[in-house]
């Protein structure tokens, strides 16, 4: 088993400590178009480090396109073009020489339904750390471990870490998946509606990790469950009808709305 230690070394490794600016991500002017089609307009924002923003609105208001563009998600779906800015820590994500892979690794992402690799939950687990070479050997043990028993895993899973992970139950997969993109040590999670396919106890598991991970990680998830949206996040931001409609502190946005549609929506007067 890997001593304390040695897990403190190789995190401190995945995360050095610096000074960083206040916000991590920022849209500016933001235009997201496919082919012909505008999904959403000038969209302004900034994600404040160590915060919880939910993304809200209508099935088809632009929320996940939004999402996937913040780690270039969207680069090669066909007929996809942006104009504005998205900027990880003042750079743009888009400006010459940045590296994809870099990219995705700073600013991970966890989808709507559970997508392990074909191979061994602890395999699933290092899979990105071994492709950016961020530990090796033993490192690799202490980082699966960490990570598991970050999201809660390890316990049910530390006998069987050279099993398919086809074999976990859904929310467990779901786990495995989030451990895995802690792994390589982003700055930014993004979550596009992960509990949705969940139980209730399985979703709760996952919000009371989305609250411990902050503010130590920047989270912003998408969600149709307006009382998860209230639940976990610090900011809110409502998107309807190809807009950014508002942006502010959670609780003002469900109790004092300042946009008749945001009242509509978070009243449930709109679907």
């Amino acid at each position: 088993m890997a001593t304390t230690e040695s897990v403190s070394a190789v995190l401190s490794e995945l995360d050095p400590d610096r000074q960083r600016p206040t916000n991590v991500l920022a849209a500016q002017q933001l235009t997201l178009r496919f082919g012909a089609t505008t999904i959403l307009s000038d969209v302004n924002v900034a994600f404040p480090r160590g915060t919880i923003t939910a993304l809200i609105g209508p099935t088809g208001s632009g929320k996940s396109t939004f999402l996937r563009t913040l780690n270039r998600m969207n680069d090669r779906v066909y007929g996809f073009t942006h104009e504005g800015e998205v900027l990880l820590e003042g750079q743009s994500i888009w400006a010459g020489g940045q590296d994809l892979l870099t990219i995705r690794r700073r600013v991970g992402m966890l989808f709507q339904r559970p997508n392990p690799f074909p191979m061994s939950i602890k395999d699933n687990v290092v899979a990105g750390v071994r492709a950016h070479r961020i530990a090796r050997g033993k490192q690799l043990d202490v980082v699966a471990e960490t990570r598991l028993r970050e999201v809660g895993l390890w316990d049910a899973v530390k006998d069987r870490l050279h099993d398919s992970p086809y074999r976990l139950s859904g929310g467990q997969q779901q786990l495995l998946c989030l451990a895995r993109a802690l792994a390589v040590g982003p700055e930014v999670l993004l979550l596009d509606e992960p509990t949705s396919a969940l139980d209730p106890l399985s979703t709760e598991a996952v919000e009371s990790l989305m609250r411990a991970m902050t503010p130590a990680l920047t989270i912003i998830v998408v969600t149709h469950n307006l009382g998860q949206a209230r639940r976990v996040s610090d900011h809110t931001m409502f998107f309807y009808d190809g807009r950014l409609v508002e942006h502010g502190v959670t609780e003002q946005v469900f109790s004092a709305p300042r946009q008749p549609d945001t009242d509509r929506y978070v009243n449930g007067l709109m679907g």
